[in-house]
C-alpha cells in the first residue's frame, strides 16, 4: 500500500435558484487521514465550479487507503502577451442631497468659495472654486474599517494600504438566487485567500430609489466566518448593507472587521467585471478617529494582447 488516502462518499447538493444533483460513491484524494463535512463540501464545489449551491449533505463516507489520481501541473501560456489596462469605476457618484442610508444625513455640497468671488482676490482673467461639502462618513460606495464596530479597532489612519489597494480580486455572482440570505456555500468554489471578494448581487439596479432600503441581499454570519477563515483581505457588496438590518445585530460587520478585514459596500457595476482576473483598488483619505468614508472604488483589467510579428 502507498500511504496515501482517499475520502469515498455519497452527496447530495441543492442550490438556491432551484434544482440539485446528487453523486454516488464519489472519491476525492486526501492531503491528511481525514477531512470533515464542511471542508468536503468545498473540494465538490469547487472540483465541479458549481454556482448558487445552497446546501451540500455528505453521505457514507469513508477514508480509505488508495493511491491518489492527481498532479499538480500548470502551465504558463502567456509568451508573447503584453498587457493593457482597462479601469472599471465600481462607484456611484456622490450628489448634493443624496440619499445612502435611510435615516442618515444627505451630503450638503456647495461652494466655499465661489468663481466670482474669487475675482475679488486674484488677478483678472484668474479665477477658482472652492467646494465644501458636509456628509457623514457612510456615503456614496464607502469603506468600513474595524473603528466603525470596536472602539480598540484600526481607523481609517491605521488602514494599511495593501488591504484596499492594487488587490487581486474574485467577483462572486448570485443573483436569481430565491433567497436574501447569501451563505458559505456561495463562496465556496473560489479562491479567497488574499483576495478582494466582492460579491455581486445586482441591487445596485434600486440605487436612488425607495426599493433600495427595503429587502436587500445580505451576507449569512457563516458566509464571514469562512471568508474570515479562508483569508479574504476585504469584502465589498452592491447591496445597501452586507447585514441583515431587520435586527439589531451585525454579525457580519461584526466577524470581519474584528478580523481586521475591512467591508466595502453600496458597490455598483461589478457586472462589468470578469469573475477574476483583475485588481481591485478602495483606499479612503488618511483620516484619524473615523472608522467610515466613500471610497472611488474601481478595478483593473489586465486585457492581452497579441504582440504581431513582422
Amino acid at each position: 500500500m502507498t500511504g496515501e488516502k482517499r475520502v469515498c462518499f455519497d452527496f447530495e447538493v441543492t442550490f438556491s435558484n432551484g434544482g440539485g444533483i446528487q453523486g454516488q460513491d464519489f472519491r476525492l484524494d486526501l492531503d491528511g487521514d481525514d477531512i470533515d463535512d464542511d471542508a468536503l463540501a468545498i473540494h465538490i464545489i469547487r472540483d465541479m465550479r458549481l454556482l448558487m449551491v445552497g446546501d451540500v449533505r455528505i453521505l457514507n463516507k469513508c477514508i480509505v487507503e488508495e493511491q491518489h489520481k492527481r498532479t499538480n501541473h500548470f502551465e504558463d501560456d502567456a509568451t508573447g502577451v503584453d498587457a493593457r489596462s482597462v479601469l472599471i469605476d465600481l462607484s456611484h457618484t456622490i450628489e448634493n442631497d443624496m440619499i445612502t442610508c435611510k435615516g442618515l444625513p444627505a451630503p450638503l455640497i456647495r461652494d466655499h468659495l465661489s468663481r466670482t468671488k474669487s475675482r475679488e482676490t486674484y488677478a483678472d482673467g484668474t479665477e477658482f472654486q472652492i467646494g465644501r461639502i458636509e456628509m457623514v462618513g457612510n456615503t456614496g460606495a464607502y469603506i468600513d474599517v474595524p473603528f466603525h464596530r470596536y472602539a480598540d479597532g484600526y481607523d481609517l489612519a491605521g488602514l494599511a494600504l495593501d488591504r484596499v489597494s492594487d488587490v487581486p480580486g474574485v467577483v462572486v455572482r448570485v443573483g436569481g438566487a430565491r433567497e436574501r440570505a447569501i451563505d458559505w456555500q456561495h463562496f465556496a468554489p473560489y479562491d479567497c485567500r488574499n483576495r478582494a471578494v466582492l460579491v455581486h448581487t445586482g441591487w445596485d439596479r434600486n440605487w436612488r430609489t425607495d426599493a433600495y432600503f427595503e429587502g436587500h441581499p445580505y451576507l449569512t454570519e457563516k458566509a464571514a466566518i469562512h471568508l474570515r477563515d479562508e483569508g479574504a483581505r476585504v469584502v465589498g457588496i452592491d447591496s445597501s448593507n452586507i447585514d441583515d438590518t431587520t435586527g439589531g445585530t451585525r454579525p457580519v460587520h461584526s466577524v470581519l472587521l474584528a478580523a481586521g478585514i475591512p467591508v466595502v459596500e453600496h458597490l455598483t457595476n461589478l457586472a462589468s467585471l470578469p469573475a477574476d482576473g483583475f485588481r481591485f483598488h478602495a483606499a479612503p483619505p488618511k483620516v484619524s478617529g473615523m472608522g467610515t468614508f466613500p471610497v472611488r472604488a474601481h478595478a483593473v483589467i489586465e486585457q492581452p494582447e497579441r504582440r504581431c510579428s513582422t
